[in-house]
């Protein structure tokens, strides 16, 4: 799943109102996607909790059908290729650097 840092968010914002070669859509999103078990691995790791087992697909499936299945299965990979090729320098390009980061966790 893809996933942005707040400041990384706000100064890509400001990065792209202040490059007049940048127009058009622009993804907002971290350049390192991670799976839903690294990130319940890296908030663990950072808040020094287990991580909880992730739920298996059969379980989606069986819960919540069609539906569980788009939204909680299917991918959301997205990558910043216009904002990194504008010049655009992430504060936060790691999950765990900006989880300890946002929870004050350095």
């Amino acid at each position: 799943m893809s996933w942005v840092a707040i400041d990384d968010a706000i100064g890509a914002v400001l990065h792209a109102l202040a490059t007049p070669t940048l127009s058009g859509p622009v993804n907002v999103v971290s350049p390192t996607p991670v799976t839903n078990r690294e990130f319940a691995t890296a908030l663990g790791r950072v808040l020094s909790r287990p991580a909880f087992l992730p739920l298996p697909a059969f379980g989606v499936k069986l819960l919540f059908g069609e539906m569980g299945e788009d939204l909680l299965l299917g991918s959301t990979r997205v990558e910043p290729h216009r904002l990194k090729e504008s010049g655009y320098t992430f504060r936060f390009p790691n999950l765990e650097g900006a989880l300890r980061h946002l929870l004050g966790k350095n």
